[in-house]
């Protein structure tokens, strides 16, 4: 009967710790850390203040997870991107993947969020308002450029929920991203779809080396 009672009692204490140990908080970013990757691609934190981090964006590789954006500002406790610093003077953040990092992680975790954009149609400008749906589907070991790693995987996906303008057109997205919390960033982006024809192999990137500083 007392080692029943203790291996219920011991069932409880592990739950919460199990729990634990599958969360993934928001990492500590310091200035300094750098992630390089394929493509020549890169993002470095250059700022830490208390309303949160500024990261930069290299051009060119990494330009659809930048958003065309060089310099974003990141809220601490959950690093949604809150605003976009240009010239030292931020303004809004009103793009997509505002919420690609929303900590903390746990597998099955789901969200989503919303943004507007306008783009070109046949002969005039379009806008699109446009769903974006987020998915923790699990941990999974990886393998990149810069080594192996345990990485949780984020399904994310882009919709348009409305287009109003002649020629509308605005491909479905479909990608992973694989985040490890040894690296306190992404690992890996893949797209599961060509929706940029030729010009896919710019935004499929893994990382290839990247420094924390202390």
């Amino acid at each position: 009967m007392k080692r029943m009672a203790f291996l219920g009692c011991l069932i409880l204490f592990l739950a919460p710790t199990v729990f634990a140990q599958e969360k993934v908080e928001a990492p500590v970013w310091n200035v300094g850390d750098k992630w390089n990757f394929t493509g020549n691609g890169s993002i470095e934190v250059v700022k830490v203040d208390p309303s949160g981090f500024v990261l930069k964006f290299s051009e060119g590789k990494c330009i659809f997870e930048s958003q065309s954006c060089n310099t974003i500002l990141f809220e601490k406790s959950t690093r949604n991107r809150i605003n976009v610093v240009e010239r030292e003077m931020p303004k809004k953040y009103v793009m997509g993947l505002s919420k690609v990092l929303d900590f903390p992680l746990t597998t099955g975790k789901q969200w989503k969020t919303a943004y507007s954009s306008t783009g070109l149609g046949t002969s005039r400008p379009v806008a699109y308002d446009f769903s974006e749906i987020y998915k923790v589907s699990g941990w999974e070991d990886i393998v990149v450029e810069a080594g192996k790693f345990k990485a949780l995987r984020l399904e994310y996906k882009r919709v348009v929920t409305r287009a109003s303008g002649w020629g509308a057109m605005a491909p479905e997205i479909i990608n992973q991203y694989w985040y490890s919390p040894k690296v306190k960033y992404f690992v890996k982006c893949q797209y599961d779809k060509d929706w940029m024809k030729g010009d896919k192999e710019i935004f499929n990137w893994e990382l290839i080396s990247f420094q924390l500083k202390k």
